[in-house]
């Protein structure tokens, strides 16, 4: 299989932070989500991608090229988006392709035209006319318009308001379609990645702690709504937060099946309803067991 991306054993450390991802794989053609609370490590992991922060341990390899020694290769066929990135205000979006041109191999100013056809915008106006979302847009188009192998997104979405999200998140899904573009999408709105990507990961305190395709993801987690007997014990593979003492519990399950109700049922416990998990919620529990565990450890 191909790879668009190969991480082993990667480690940065900081004063106050260290990543760890001891293995990631990406098949060409993947679109994954990024999921993480602030200073978790996405930003980090994403530069390290770029090639503008280097681990002090681990491989690295992007599209084929061995980073540090083939970072140069390998940034041709990179393109970035965040909302730090910044055009200038007083030029034209026009003025902006021709610019990213002169200095884009790949660049493909059909791409560019039927973009800026799709995404509606003036390529005349200045920039600093624009609104958040036509900015966005626009910086995708300049992206998108070098024909990257690889698109990095780094928080896009995060100073839009939700009416603005969703209009350019509809568009995102529209341009990603080609299946030879791997894309990593970072976001602290699980709902965004649950809807766009087609695998995630979860980062906690500089720990990956999930790496799963999305659906398998939401297809094994669910909260259970039970009645128990006094003195009841919760079975092993379901997490009660509830409290001693209620009779009325909320289980939640990561390896949700028809067996598992059995085993519920077996002791003691009568299931009232089922309900599918959101990917924040599955997200939120991770936290709360990562967090367990870390204070363990300690």
């Amino acid at each position: 299989m191909s790879y668009a991306v190969r991480i082993r054993a990667l480690e940065k450390r900081y004063p106050r932070f260290r990543l760890r991802v001891p293995v990631l794989e990406l098949p060409h053609g993947t679109l994954l989500g990024v999921v993480g609370p602030n200073g978790a490590g996405k930003s980090t992991l994403l530069r390290i991608l770029l090639g503008l922060v280097r681990p002090e341990e681990g491989r690295v390899e992007v599209l084929g090229h061995a980073y540090p020694e083939k970072e140069a290769d390998a940034r041709g066929d990179i393109g970035f988006l965040s909302e730090d990135l910044r055009l200038y205000e007083n030029a034209s979006l026009e003025w902006h392709e021709q610019f990213v041109a002169s200095v884009s191999p790949r660049w493909d100013g059909g791409v560019a035209g039927e973009l800026a056809r799709r995404f509606q915008l003036d390529r005349t106006q200045r920039v600093g006319r624009l609104s958040a979302g036509q900015r966005i847009k626009a910086a995708l188009l300049l992206a998108l318009a070098r024909r990257p192998r690889l698109l990095v997104l780094d928080e896009p979405t995060a100073a839009l308001d939700p009416s603005a999200r969703r209009e350019v998140l509809a568009e995102l899904m529209a341009v990603l379609l080609d299946e030879d573009r791997t894309v990593v999408f970072s976001s602290h709105f699980t709902q965004d990645v649950e809807r766009i990507a087609d695998r995630v990961i979860f980062l906690n305190q500089g720990d990956l702690v999930v790496d799963e395709h999305v659906p398998d993801l939401l297809g094994r987690w669910r909260r259970l709504h039970v009645s128990v007997p006094r003195d009841w014990h919760c079975p092993l593979g379901f997490r009660d937060d509830t409290g001693p003492g209620n009779r009325a519990r909320t289980l939640v399950s990561g390896g949700w099946s028809p067996c598992a109700g059995t085993t519920l049922e077996l002791s003691g416990a009568i299931l009232e309803q089922v309900d599918r998990m959101s990917l924040e919620e599955i997200f939120l529990t991770h936290a709360l067991i990562h967090a367990e565990s870390s204070e363990e450890a300690s």
